[in-house]
């Protein structure tokens, strides 16, 4: 049995706790165990190195340093959370061979607070990558019960997932397949279009409104004229702007979008014969009732 240390994060429990509760239902389809790191604090968004490097660094190797009390990989499901503590983890890694006196420093930090040290004895993994290299898409082809057939799934990997980390193991980061591999495997048809692997907007939303209402129109839009009957994001940010915030895009992007956004795991867990009620489909924004009517619930 796969085993990992589950970093929530902020937002899967709070704006977006569907997605929570359909990573939690997945990993049971899958008989992945995970166990929550209740004690994690927030990664910082990227916010936190603007004012500190050293901030970021330490709150985060404290979040690695919990994972690996339990001699676990630390497992993400959002494409935010993975880029800062991925580049945390590798940034601390490096310093632990040639910027020692750094490496102390933030250990340093740590211990004042009474917290266990960070060894770089673990990974960062996301939730797909988990699914992809440890669990494997064939053992995920054999435990599907409902194949999405004709369902024509848009990937949204946004910008964090593949580039947040100076090292990308499990996928091309400027032409992913990942996602579409998985689409295949459940019975869905990928769609590839322009802005799959771009920024959503949602760093800009706070003081540049308009234009990350542009960019998530312009993804939007793109993906339906590709003929997506949904886009589906790894990153809770993303379904933030794109989703929650969809009816805003609109009115700047000029038209109507009425596009679904669906989160990984329950695109996952739908072929894998979790109900929609189950994955939270009813929580959304813009309906979800075209993908399941177009798949028969």
């Amino acid at each position: 049995m796969l085993k990992y240390a589950y970093f929530p994060g902020c937002v899967a429990q709070g704006a977006c706790r569907e997605l929570d509760r359909s990573t939690k239902a997945l990993a049971h389809k899958l008989d992945i165990k995970l166990i929550e790191l209740k004690r994690a604090a927030c990664c910082g968004s990227g916010t936190f190195k603007e004012d500190s490097q050293l901030l970021e660094d330490t709150v985060n190797a404290r979040n690695i340093a919990l994972a690996e009390d339990l001699n676990l990989p630390l497992l993400t499901h959002c494409s935010t959370c993975q880029g800062v503590i991925g580049h945390v983890d590798e940034r601390l890694k490096d310093a632990k061979e040639n910027d020692p006196a750094y490496f102390d420093r933030v250990n340093g930090l740590l211990a004042q607070e009474h917290c266990s040290p960070y060894r770089g004895s673990t990974d960062v993994k996301h939730l797909l990558w988990a699914i992809v290299a440890d669990y494997g898409l064939d053992a995920v082809q054999e435990r599907v019960t409902k194949k999405l057939a004709g369902l024509k799934c848009a990937a949204f990997y946004g910008c964090y997932l593949l580039r947040g980390e100076t090292h990308l193991a499990y996928d091309d980061p400027y032409n992913p397949r990942s996602m579409e591999n998985l689409f295949e495997a459940v019975g869905a048809t990928p769609i590839v279009y322009e802005g799959r692997t771009k920024c959503c907007g949602w760093p800009l939303s706070s003081y540049a409104t308009d234009k990350a209402f542009s960019m998530a129109g312009m993804h939007l839009q793109a993906a339906i004229d590709a003929g997506a009957d949904c886009l589906v994001t790894p990153c809770p940010l993303c379904h933030l702007n794109l989703d929650s915030r969809q009816p805003e895009v609109e009115k700047v992007w000029g038209q109507k979008l009425g596009l679904p956004v669906l989160h990984l795991p329950q695109l996952v867990a739908l072929a894998l014969g979790v109900s929609p009620d189950d994955l939270g489909l009813s929580n959304h924004v813009v309906s979800t009732q075209s993908v399941l009517q177009k798949l028969g619930f």
